[in-house]
């Protein structure tokens, strides 16, 4: 039974000390200790794993008892409990990569999350998503009725008591009133030509440019259209032997990894945010 601190706050000499000793002096064994100091803003960063098996207080309390301590430091904090598992709502289109990846290593145990339900703006998925016996909720979105939908989906999302949403591909673009629900709490995959090759089909046009590099990024979903604080990113090498097709079956390759390393992250409460920054603890 594990406890996870994530905390940031301006640096000072003994932040360190201070947090084990907290953790120390009430029966705790620190498991996993990780800081970063970032040198031009003055913060400091760290997250921390500790056995809460003799612990003297209890899951419940335990928050309360820290935030004297986060207060003296002026820290933004969290501690993810043990038992706390996320509820993680999909969001999908017609690309089935990305969420194909997630599924399966969901079913392999993978992820310590739950996945109530899927939701999609198409049923071309359902075959797909019935295989694992998870609900696919389908809300057609037009200009006239959007958002009504995502008042509906929002209504559902908090229903299920969904906690991180999923953007597998989902070919629409979120409201900022959706969007202001779920602060760094939606994760989206996209081609990481932007700014260049922006607009429909930018393998096309990365091709006929002939690119030597393909990548793709994951990050969180903010007001800004894919401008969210990014979370992982990863690229290929292209040649001139690659066909188009070849180009998107190695975009899409990267794509699905790409995301499901940045789910990991997310749920075992491995990225810190600050402004438009992460930082990631391996």
């Amino acid at each position: 039974m594990t406890a996870v601190l994530l905390l940031s706050c301006p640096d000072k000499s003994g932040l360190v000390a201070r947090i084990s000793h907290f953790i120390f002096e009430r029966g705790g064994n620190i498991l996993d200790l990780d800081e970063h100091v970032d040198p031009e803003e003055g913060i400091f960063f760290i997250r921390l794993v500790w056995d809460m098996t003799n612990f003297s207080i209890s899951p419940e309390d335990l928050k309360d008892a820290f935030l004297p301590l986060a207060k003296e430091f002026r820290a933004d904090w969290d501690i993810h409990l043990p038992g706390q598992k996320r509820n993680v709502a999909i969001f999908i289109s017609k690309y089935d990569h990305c969420v194909r990846e997630i599924l399966w290593r969901y079913q392999l145990g993978e992820y310590d999350i739950k996945i109530p339900l899927v939701i999609s703006n198409h049923l071309d998925l359902e075959p797909l998503i019935s295989q694992y016996g998870i609900p696919l909720h389908v809300f057609q979105i037009t200009n006239e009725n959007k958002t009504e939908q995502e008042r509906k989906e929002l209504d559902l999302l908090a229903a299920h008591n969904v906690d991180t949403i999923v953007l597998a591909r989902y070919m629409q673009i979120l409201s900022e009133e959706f969007v202001e629900k779920y602060p760094n709490k939606i994760i989206n995959i996209h081609h990481s030509f932007l700014p260049a090759f922006a607009g429909s089909d930018p393998y096309r046009q990365a091709y006929n440019r002939g690119v030597k590099i393909i990548g793709a990024t994951s990050h969180y979903v903010t007001r800004g259209l894919d401008e969210g604080p990014i979370i992982e990113q990863d690229i290929i090498k292209i040649s001139h032997k690659d066909s188009l097709q070849k180009l998107k079956r190695k975009g899409r390759d990267l794509e699905r990894l790409v995301l499901a390393r940045a789910l990991q992250y997310h749920v075992e409460n491995r990225i810190l945010v600050r402004g438009q920054k992460t930082v990631i603890f391996d």
